[in-house]
């Protein structure tokens, strides 16, 4: 390796000697995985219903232009990630993941509560607009902490097995997305156009707030990890990392790239399939819980595998399926745009998803010491998120809309997975990325 001893990511520092009984590795993938349920239920929710509150929260009349306002207010709330990241990973640094992972909880379940009982623009005019952003900006900063506080809490539970508990961050998406889809199905098979529109759409948001209060309980009832403990906590994580560990940051940033394009596309893909190719709402939902159903399942075999042959491999055979099959997958549905199309894209996507981005958390994790660990790997996934992912739902219907192409999707997919094989490829030969 060529870089200096001061940007090396240390290696991870092993567990003190057990001072309490191990806790059972079942309870920390719970304790870590519901709350960052809470975290993605309602992300997912929002962008699956962007339709229907784009018609309540913005002006009547045009409905395209409601639906960009609906999906940048969707994307602002990415702005707020890196804050989220910086405070929340810095205070997980610091304080201890649990610690973290309680606040960002508790800040995500306000942020629904308003969502969920705000009244609409019909009602309140631009006051509902306003409230629908501030609630979008809490949840963004909450999300920003999660990710870096839960992931650095699941990867410490084993060193040997990183890849197999972190991959659980992903899997626990892969469940949001599979609940969410659910909810879809269910508005749209139960409720009619007029019922969904007027009051079914607040629905999901609700059965979020009950989950925040069962999260919230279970992680002030759960002790830190061994490996967090048995270090002197750096009292200037973000400091740390700026100065010392700018390259691997750039490279977490570069990897993280295609896991958040990726996976904001399935949260775009029913406003697709009922905008752009006519499908029914309960089709479009159906096909995208195929999707989290995948996820799912294959997120812990992806983590499994890269413990045993090396994280590189997966990821790299992942990301080059998805830069070389995304185009044909998305002709495909293009050409024949029916619910069994939708469903088959879906599922191949879904693997190729799972593999990729399953593997990430651990791969970050590894790119940072435990003293900044959950500061780094949250700077480097939100920026990335931010860049990348959240504004991918505009971007992608403002390029169809120029472009007149309804494969534009698949075209910034194809840039995401170019960029993140790239910086694999610098992970790999910088900092020996096994």
């Amino acid at each position: 390796m060529t870089e200096t001893a001061a940007e090396a990511p240390p290696a991870a520092t092993p567990p003190a000697k057990r001072s309490r009984p191990a806790q059972h590795p079942a309870k920390a993938i719970i304790v870590a995985s519901i709350g960052n349920a809470l975290e993605w239920f309602d992300l997912i929710v929002f962008g699956f219903l962007s339709v229907v509150i784009s018609t309540q929260f913005f002006p009547p009349g045009n409905p395209t232009a409601a639906l960009l306002q609906t999906l940048v207010a969707f994307g602002l709330a990415f702005l707020m990630r890196p804050l989220g990241a910086i405070f929340l990973g810095r205070y997980a640094d610091r304080h201890g993941r649990m610690k973290a992972m309680v606040m960002s909880a508790g800040l995500m379940m306000l942020g629904t509560g308003i969502i969920a009982f705000i009244p609409t623009y019909a009602q309140i005019g631009v006051f509902a607009t306003v409230g629908l952003v501030i609630a979008r900006l809490i949840q963004g900063f909450s999300a920003g902490g999660e990710f870096g506080s839960a992931t650095a809490f699941l990867a410490e539970q084993s060193p040997d097995k990183r890849g197999f508990f972190a991959s659980w961050q992903v899997a626990s998406q892969g469940f949001t997305t599979l609940l969410a889809s659910a909810f879809g199905v269910g508005l749209a098979n139960w409720l009619t156009p007029e019922q969904l529109h007027a009051w079914g759409w607040r629905i999901p948001f609700m059965f979020g707030l009950i989950i925040g209060p069962v999260a919230l309980y279970m992680r002030r009832n759960v002790p830190e990890t061994e490996e967090f403990e048995a270090i002197e906590p750096s009292k200037t994580p973000l400091m740390d990392v700026m100065r010392a560990h700018k390259a691997p940051l750039l490279a977490a940033i570069g990897v993280t790239v295609l896991a958040n394009v990726a996976t904001y596309v399935v949260l775009f893909m029913p406003s697709f399939a009922q905008r752009e190719l006519g499908l029914p709402a309960s089709g479009a939902f159906a096909a995208t819980l195929v999707t989290g159903v995948v996820q799912l399942v294959l997120a812990p075999f992806a983590g499994a595998l890269s413990d045993r042959i090396g994280r590189v491999p997966v990821m790299a055979g992942a990301g080059a399926g998805m830069l070389l099959l995304i185009w044909p997958l998305f002709a495909w549905l293009v050409a024949s745009p029916t619910v069994a199309t939708m469903i088959a894209v879906q599922a191949i996507y879904g693997v190729l998803l799972s593999c990729y981005f399953g593997v990430v958390p651990s791969m970050l994790c590894e790119l940072f010491p435990t003293r900044n660990r959950t500061t780094g790997l949250s700077l480097g996934y939100n920026i990335a998120a931010t860049l990348f992912g959240g504004f991918s739902p505009a971007l992608i219907v403002w390029l169809i809309a120029t472009t007149g192409s309804k494969l534009a999707p698949s075209y910034y997919v194809m840039f995401a997975a170019a960029l993140s094989l790239s910086a694999l490829v610098f992970a790999h030969k910088r900092f020996g990325v096994r």
